[in-house]
């Protein structure tokens, strides 16, 4: 999964549900140059420098006086993703200022962990790249997609031979994946197709 050299390659944007992002601990650079990827270990054993996210946007609150930026909420039927606009993406900034609430939206970012001090459990943010407004059908479509994937990186864990597989066995040793197979299940259950 690493960069050739001198190639320059965007990493695939993965479908993850909120429940599972939530549950990320583990941030990693591939590579030791300042410009290496910083991927998030998913708990069923995946790496993710991008996700792509649908879903509703229920809150969006500028902050900020100098440097402003956004911060909202998505809502997935499994859970809430935290994501955030700043001056450093203008046009995704200026993309999620539009966005009237509620409203499905599919986003495009770059999941992170941050902590709020030493003290508190690593949270998960996303940094938006692209943010647009979606029908029901589309997100009824994503709920679908990420349900296959989910369903699919649980299988490759239970495998259990990748690295990253081995790696999240390490990094997540209490939290069973074969629970993201309800969890799919559950928010299939909420979509009619």
């Amino acid at each position: 999964m690493g960069r050739k050299e001198g190639s320059f390659e965007r990493e695939p944007a993965r479908r993850v549900f909120a429940s599972e992002l939530r549950e990320c601990r583990y941030q990693f650079k591939d590579g030791e140059d300042e410009k290496s990827p910083t991927f998030v270990l998913l708990p069923t054993g995946e790496r993710s420098n991008r996700i792509f996210i649908v879903g509703t946007l229920t809150e969006k609150t500028r902050q900020g006086d100098q440097n402003i930026f956004y911060r909202g909420r998505v809502v997935d039927p499994t859970g809430t993703f935290f994501i955030m606009a700043g001056s450093y993406q203008p046009e995704a900034m200026q993309q999620l200022a539009k966005i009237e609430t509620p409203a499905f939206v599919a986003v495009i970012g770059k999941p992170s962990l941050y902590r709020k001090d030493e003290a508190s459990a690593p949270m998960v943010s996303v940094r938006v790249e692209s943010i647009n407004v979606v029908d029901k059908e589309t997100r009824d479509l994503w709920v679908l997609d990420t349900a296959e994937r989910t369903l699919d990186r649980i299988e490759a864990f239970a495998a259990g031979t990748a690295p990253d597989v081995i790696k999240a066995k390490e990094q997540y040793p209490t939290i069973d994946p074969v629970t993201f197979r309800k969890i799919a299940y559950d928010a299939l259950a909420q979509i009619k197709m």
